[in-house]
């Protein structure tokens, strides 16, 4: 938009809120704070584990790519894969020769590719195409309205720029935080994390038999009961709590693949965590 400021004066000026004003000033972020429109709101994001599915090869994975093939017969999916045992080996080695977590972030996303090929010519014959994270956000409208289906690399482009994480050299933004963010950005319908275990226990089910299954919890309540292990990235617990459009994920157990599919389609299959507001 554009205005004369005064008789005398021909020249056109933008007229805008933030022409004049600081952005870092608190007042003038609040005034920013308006509605957020969604661009996909009839797709759903599924992010698969890469360790704890990709990784045990044909019996776990199979499974999953059938009920993902059925889905896809009727929900536009945006699938996220992560790098698995080959991002944490690299990980190891990165560390060991003294790489930042920037280096390390970059690594990650080269594995994470290669299981989006992977997982997507698995489920070729339904459509589904992996596409690189160059051209990812820019053309997926245009593909998700091409095809029932998309595979892209969770792991979010952060690279050399990845935050540095409070504890240690690990890159805080792995394919749970980007996949959260690919749904949050495009206002998708849900986020859906699939994992090897139910979804969030008191302890860590695999030492502990007597573990509690938590079915529900607030990011709140997370931090306040401080577990030493979750089955998903930290950085999630931020994210939901500044989220503008997903308020909530659900992790559920890809072992039992029929899981996915009572996620997506709006049911409670495995823990859901939400945000308090």
């Amino acid at each position: 938009m554009t205005e004369t400021v005064s008789n005398n004066d021909l020249r056109h000026h933008l007229n805008s809120m933030l022409m004049r004003e600081s952005l870092l000033d608190k007042e003038v972020q609040k005034s920013t704070e308006v509605p957020v429109i969604r661009m996909l709101p009839d797709t759903y994001v599924v992010k698969i584990g890469g360790r704890s599915i990709l990784d045990k090869g044909r019996v776990a994975t199979h499974p999953v790519v059938e009920v993902l093939g059925t889905l896809l017969g009727s929900k536009k999916l945006i699938i996220g894969t992560g790098g698995g045992a080959r991002t944490r080996h690299v990980f190891s080695i990165g560390i060991d020769l003294g790489m930042p977590s920037g280096v390390l972030a970059e690594l990650a996303q080269a594995d994470a590719l290669g299981n989006a090929h992977i997982l997507g010519a698995l489920l070729a014959p339904y459509g589904v195409v992996a596409i690189p994270p160059e051209v990812f956000g820019h053309l997926l409208p245009l593909f998700i309205r091409s095809v029932p289906g998309v595979i892209f690399t969770g792991v979010p482009p952060y690279s050399l720029w990845e935050h540095p994480p409070e504890i240690g050299r690990i890159p805080p933004h792995g394919s749970d935080a980007g996949s959260f963010l690919l749904a949050e950005c495009f206002g998708c319908q849900s986020v859906t994390l699939v994992k090897d275990v139910k979804g969030l226990y008191d302890r860590d089910p695999n030492l502990h038999a007597d573990a509690n299954f938590i079915p529900e919890i607030s990011t709140t309540e997370l931090r306040k009961g401080n577990f030493e292990t979750l089955p998903f990235e930290r950085i999630l617990l931020n994210l939901l709590d500044h989220s503008r459009l997903i308020h909530q994920v659900q992790i559920v157990n890809g072992l039992e693949p029929e899981t996915i599919i009572a996620a997506v389609n709006g049911e409670h299959a495995g823990t859901i965590i939400h945000r308090d507001n």
